[in-house]
């Protein structure tokens, strides 16, 4: 049985992510207010131990100051509702702030203890499980997908490696236009992944495996069914007890079956434009069922903190494993290089996340051992650019101006 938080539970696309078409992307009009100051929050309890290492006057009041503005800065341009950011320098300190609205009718200040749904960062846990497999000698990377799962369009050749990396030549269900209407008519809805994989499946595919990489949902939904199939068990159960439980991610979770739309609390409210008429609504009791293996997840700083060195480093897997993970390739876009379910940009290595009314990103620089995170309540795009690059690309500017973080166009 999973586990689910002390605290009442719900639910949650990226880097790329947002799980529908780019065209539905339009600038942010949402009002903020730019006015509400930046913030310290530490997490209290148990999760306070995370920030022992963070000196009283963080990254010092000069570099504080300036981090406090560039936040503030692409708030207000991107018109973004409220925003976290945590920013671990070991040896020179750390930077945590929360700034803006968590709710935009009753003016509550953003926090930096909030869970949040994560969207396409669920990619980075399923692709752990996945590989952990792979240890374990149940699966090869390079086993075809239908050895486990029927009915895939040319999925004798196409290799679990190929979906893990993005470049399998599968239609993606959330670029069919149907998909995109039947999501936005009735987002409370459960999808089933045989459901969300039709949707693709009725698309010629786009080209041979291996040859052109094209952002994909589909790719982790059969990687779930893969788990599932070699497991016996739901990959949300599989992730919990051979993931989250190794990593000590208490506040973490696949929210999964009869409690799929629950969200714990605290949380922020969520705000999309992705929306039949285009309009700014509130998702955040949106089902995030469409986004399952490649998407559902939540979790909130203190646990993001802990995942990005883990994930980045290989903890939970063998060195082989994990170097395999990491031999990215080149995506088409400049500076973006993509591995097995992680990328790696301006040298920082992780995963960003985008689903209706939220965004993250969770990186990881080897370099100086430093870790980013940074979680948003809207994933409005500003000038076709998703708020949570350019909230990093700000910040990294600053602090590791070797080393930016940069997304400069929205891979969904």
């Amino acid at each position: 049985m999973r586990r689910t938080p002390s605290r009442r539970l719900f639910a949650a696309v990226l880097l790329v992510a947002s799980v529908l078409t780019p065209t539905m992307a339009t600038s942010a009009t949402a009002a903020t207010d730019a006015a509400t100051p930046a913030t310290a929050v530490h997490l209290q309890g148990a999760d306070r131990h995370d920030h022992d290492d963070c000196p009283s006057g963080g990254l010092g009041r000069g570099l504080n100051a300036r981090l406090d503005k560039a936040v503030a800065d692409v708030r207000r341009e991107a018109g973004i509702p409220g925003v976290a950011v945590g920013l671990w320098m070991p040896g020179k300190g750390c930077y945590v702030r929360a700034t803006g609205v968590a709710d935009k009718a009753t003016r509550q200040p953003m926090s930096t203890d909030f869970y949040s749904r994560i969207g396409s960062e669920t990619k980075t846990f399923t692709v752990t499980a996945l590989l952990k497999l792979v240890d374990d000698g149940r699966i090869r990377l390079d086993d075809p997908i239908s050895r486990y799962v029927h009915g895939v369009p040319n999925g004798r050749r196409i290799t679990l490696r190929h979906l893990a990396e993005m470049r399998s030549g599968l239609f993606p269900y959330s670029s069919d236009p149907d998909f995109v209407h039947d999501l936005l008519s009735e987002p409370t809805r459960t999808f089933t992944p045989p459901e969300l994989l039709a949707y693709g499946f009725k698309h010629r595919n786009t080209s041979a495996p291996g040859k052109v990489f094209v952002y994909n949902n589909s790719n982790l939904v059969l990687l779930g069914l893969v788990i599932e199939k070699v497991t016996g068990h739901h990959v949300a159960d599989v992730i919990d007890r051979r993931v989250l439980r190794p990593a000590h991610l208490d506040h973490t979770l696949f929210p999964d079956g009869p409690s799929v739309r629950e969200f714990p609390e605290p949380h922020a409210r969520g705000y999309t434009n992705q929306t039949l008429s285009g309009a700014v609504e509130d998702s955040t009791d949106w089902n995030p069922s469409w986004g399952w293996s490649a998407g559902a997840m939540i979790s909130n700083m203190h646990d993001l903190h802990r995942w990005a060195k883990i994930v980045a480093t290989g903890t939970l897997l063998s060195p082989e494993t994990q170097k395999q993970r990491l031999k990215t390739l080149p995506t088409g876009f400049p500076g973006l290089g993509y591995g097995l379910g992680i990328f790696e940009s301006g040298g920082w290595i992780g995963h960003n996340g985008s689903i209706p009314g939220y965004e993250s990103v969770t990186v990881y620089l080897p370099a100086q051992k430093a870790t980013l995170v940074v979680l948003l309540n809207t994933d409005i795009t500003s000038a076709g650019q998703e708020p949570s690059s350019l909230v990093a690309r700000a910040i990294t500017e600053i602090v590791t101006p070797d080393n930016v973080y940069d997304r400069p166009v929205p891979l969904r």
